[in-house]
Order: structure tokens, then C-alpha cells, then sequence
């Protein structure tokens, strides 16, 4: 494959202009940095062959490594057990393995090219030689590359999704606040936190993601607020079914708040019903019931812990249960190490 004089490098691999396929940006840069090989050699035969020898060496290694780039940000560090489903879900079981897969064997085919030319240059023993040599090279570099197009293509779509999505670190304890609107779940979150968590929102917008520092005896809480997850029947909507995703894949525990006083808008025996759902969905996640407003009915008795974030009522009693419960349901520190670091 020619190389015109003066071509412009185009840059990384993910700079291809729209609508060329990611390939055409990966083998524009492999052939650039070919062209700008300036061999050492005692005699002009002997400079070409180290010229010809560059331009395959170099046109696989910047091939090599924008393919590797690509597989890279999904193997350092690879996505968790929640992104892994709803990577599946939105892609198909198993794709983002078959990409990664594919584009592995790519890497090595053209290493174990570039090591076969290589030989077969060495052992020519004249210019016209050389440039044979280089052209076929090129011919089957492009091949390979422009074969995994459609895998780069879901890479990078496989990417944007994934930025677009909460990460929660499968090392930090998540707990998910579940419960009707307007029962008091952000005040409680509010007030059991010593800092000012900052706040994301994502695309299934039933959830919103607080990480920060709260009075619960850890360094870094991520705290799931979902607003709307199982509060009416199950439904396929793609926002729903990923927020419950996040709590079923990613949740260390739930607290799950009721308001027993009503001015939520929603009837006690509701709230009921959606605690028994969210029991009967998540068997296994350890569920931590709570009442707030307890400063609105002073009276009530309860078999459930009360609170009320206006007057503070239960609160310290709640972050050390919150506490227990975290460190029961999270995994034991591997050997070596401990849950302050190595």
C-alpha cells in the first residue's frame, strides 16, 4: 500500500473523521509512522533493508497498540458484575467478551506477520525485494485490521455506554435507600452524612448516586438513592429494570425507609406492599427497615427502629445498625491485606 509524501498524522486511533471506520484512523497512523523511518547503514543496500525492516516493525506496533488501547479500557480495570449485565442487556450476552476476544487474536496475527516478513526480508537481497516485501506486509496488516472494524465499532459504543452509567466500586460499601417519594429518604441520607456528597445522575433516571464521606465508620460510602424502583409493577422499561440492575448487582444493603404519618401521599399498607416486594425481588440483599417523621406521631408505636430528621431522634442508634449491617454483608478482606490497605 502506497504512502503519500507529506501525509499529516492524523493522531490517535479515535480521531477518524466521521464516517470512516475506525480502522482508517489506525492504519493512517501505522503507515505515518512508517514513512518517517530514517534507517543508519553503511552502504545504500544495506540502509533500505533496514528502511524495510522499520516500516514493518513500526506499521505493527502502532497498529498493535491502538488495538490494545481499545481493549484496554475494558481490562484495566475490567467492568464490574453490575456493568458486565447491563452491558449484556443492552448488547447482547457475551458480545463485549467476543469483541475483546477477536480483537486478542488480532494483536497476535499481527505480530506473528510482522515476525514472518521480518525473516523473509532478512534473508532478500535486493531493493526491489524490500519493497515487495513491505507491500505485502501492508496488504495483510490492513486486512487484519479493517476485519475487526465491527468490533471497534461496539467498543466504543460499549464505552460511551458505560460512561454514561454509575460506576460503583465493588470494593466500597453501596447502600441503596429505597421507599415511596417523598417518605424522607434524602433528609435522613442528609443528615446521616457529616459531608456534602456529591451527586450524579444517570440516563435510567430512577437513580442517582451519592459517594462521600458519612458518619458511618467508613471512608467512602456510595449511597443509592432510587426513587421509583419497584413502587408499581414490574415493567421491561429500560430505566427501571437497569436501576433495579444497580441494586440487585451492586447494593451491600438496603435501607429501606417508611413514612407512617401519610403526608408522603401514599397509604401505609402501599408502603407496605412495596416492602414486600422489594423482599420478595431481592431475598438475598440484607433490607434494614426504618420510620421517619417520628416527630409527627410521637406516639406511635413501632417494632421498627423511628427516626426523624428534624429533631435527630434515632439517628445515632440508626448509623451504628447501618454500620453492623454494612460490614456484615461486605466480603472479607483478602489474605495479605487488610480494610484499611495492604
Amino acid at each position: 500500500m502506497p504512502i503519500r509524501k507529506g501525509r499529516e498524522d492524523r493522531g490517535a486511533a479515535g480521531n477518524a473523521r466521521p464516517g470512516l471506520p475506525p480502522s482508517s484512523a489506525i492504519l493512517d497512523a501505522a503507515f505515518h509512522a512508517a514513512y518517517k523511518a530514517t534507517p543508519h547503514g553503511e552502504t545504500p543496500l544495506a540502509r533500505s533493508r533496514r528502511r524495510a525492516l522499520l516500516k514493518i516493525v513500526r506499521s505493527a506496533a502502532v497498529s498493535v497498540r491502538h488495538l490494545e488501547l481499545e481493549r484496554l479500557r475494558f481490562t484495566h480495570p475490567p467492568p464490574t458484575d453490575f456493568e458486565n449485565a447491563l452491558l449484556d442487556r443492552k448488547f447482547g450476552p457475551g458480545q463485549l467478551d467476543r469483541a475483546l476476544r477477536r480483537l486478542g487474536r488480532a494483536v497476535s496475527r499481527i505480530r506473528r506477520l510482522s515476525s514472518e516478513e521480518q525473516r523473509t526480508l532478512r534473508k532478500a537481497s535486493d531493493v526491489e525485494h524490500f519493497g515487495l516485501s513491505v507491500r505485502r506486509f501492508y496488504g495483510r496488516l490492513a486486512s487484519v485490521v479493517r476485519e475487526v472494524d465491527p468490533d471497534l465499532r461496539q467498543l466504543r459504543e460499549m464505552t460511551r455506554f458505560r460512561k454514561d452509567r454509575p460506576h460503583l466500586d465493588p470494593s466500597e460499601p453501596v447502600l441503596a435507600v429505597a421507599g415511596f417519594p417523598n417518605v424522607g429518604k434524602s433528609s435522613l441520607v442528609a443528615r446521616l452524612s457529616s459531608a456534602h456528597p456529591k451527586v450524579a445522575s444517570y440516563p435510567f433516571t430512577t437513580v442517582a448516586i451519592q459517594v462521600g464521606h458519612a458518619d458511618l465508620g467508613f471512608d467512602r460510602l456510595q449511597v443509592l438513592d432510587t426513587p421509583g424502583v419497584l413502587d408499581r409493577p414490574r415493567s421491561d422499561a429500560g430505566p427501571e429494570v437497569e436501576a433495579e440492575m444497580a441494586v440487585s448487582r451492586a447494593a451491600t444493603a438496603v435501607l429501606f425507609v417508611i413514612d407512617p404519618s401519610g403526608t408522603c401521599g401514599y397509604p401505609l399498607d402501599e408502603q407496605e406492599q412495596l416492602l414486600a416486594r422489594w423482599r420478595s425481588e431481592f431475598p438475598r440483599l440484607p433490607i434494614l427497615e426504618v420510620e421517619t417523621k417520628a416527630d409527627l406521631l410521637p406516639d406511635r408505636v413501632s417494632a421498627r427502629r423511628r427516626v426523624s430528621a428534624t429533631t435527630g431522634e434515632g439517628l445515632e442508634e440508626l448509623r451504628g445498625e447501618i454500620e453492623r449491617v454494612l460490614r456484615a454483608a461486605m466480603p472479607a478482606p483478602s489474605a495479605g491485606g487488610s480494610p484499611d490497605g495492604p
